[in-house]
Protein backbone atom coordinates (compact mmCIF):
# COMPACT_ATOMS: atom_id res chain seq x y z
CA UNK A 1 0.00 0.00 0.00
CA UNK A 2 1.13 3.89 -0.98
CA UNK A 3 2.17 5.92 1.98
CA UNK A 4 -0.37 8.22 2.94
CA UNK A 5 0.53 12.04 2.38
CA UNK A 6 1.10 14.19 5.44
CA UNK A 7 -1.36 16.95 5.74
CA UNK A 8 0.79 20.12 5.49
CA UNK A 9 -1.88 21.51 8.30
CA UNK A 10 0.67 22.89 11.33
CA UNK A 11 -1.96 24.03 13.25
CA UNK A 12 -1.67 27.49 13.70
CA UNK A 13 -4.44 28.66 10.82
CA UNK A 14 -4.02 32.33 9.49
CA UNK A 15 -6.84 32.77 6.76
CA UNK A 16 -6.79 35.73 4.30
CA UNK A 17 -9.29 35.61 1.87
CA UNK A 18 -8.99 32.03 0.37
CA UNK A 19 -5.33 31.27 1.64
CA UNK A 20 -4.17 29.47 4.82
CA UNK A 21 -1.16 31.89 5.16
CA UNK A 22 0.32 29.03 7.68
CA UNK A 23 0.42 26.23 5.08
CA UNK A 24 -0.20 27.63 1.82
CA UNK A 25 -3.45 25.60 1.25
CA UNK A 26 -6.75 26.84 -0.03
CA UNK A 27 -9.51 26.67 1.48
CA UNK A 28 -10.99 24.37 -1.00
CA UNK A 29 -7.57 22.18 -0.41
CA UNK A 30 -8.40 22.15 3.28
CA UNK A 31 -12.62 21.88 2.89
CA UNK A 32 -11.93 18.70 0.45
CA UNK A 33 -8.17 17.05 2.56
CA UNK A 34 -9.91 14.03 4.01
CA UNK A 35 -11.88 12.87 0.82
CA UNK A 36 -8.58 13.42 -1.43
CA UNK A 37 -7.15 10.63 -3.48
CA UNK A 38 -3.17 10.42 -3.23
CA UNK A 39 -2.73 11.92 -6.63
CA UNK A 40 -4.93 15.09 -5.60
CA UNK A 41 -3.18 15.71 -2.48
CA UNK A 42 0.15 15.56 -3.65
CA UNK A 43 -1.29 18.02 -5.93
CA UNK A 44 -2.48 19.96 -3.20
CA UNK A 45 1.03 19.89 -1.28
CA UNK A 46 2.93 20.96 -4.20
CA UNK A 47 0.27 23.94 -5.03
CA UNK A 48 0.92 24.91 -1.05
CA UNK A 49 4.34 25.08 -1.10
CA UNK A 50 4.67 27.35 -3.82
CA UNK A 51 2.34 29.77 -2.51
CA UNK A 52 4.44 29.81 1.06
CA UNK A 53 7.50 30.37 -1.27
CA UNK A 54 5.74 33.30 -2.45
CA UNK A 55 4.32 34.25 0.60
CA UNK A 56 8.15 34.30 1.69
CA UNK A 57 9.33 36.23 -1.00
CA UNK A 58 7.27 39.06 -0.78
CA UNK A 59 7.44 39.76 3.17
CA UNK A 60 11.17 39.72 1.58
Amino acid sequence: MAKDIENPCIAVCQLSGDLCLSCGRSKDDIRKWKRMKRPEKMAAVQRAKQRMKSLKKAKG
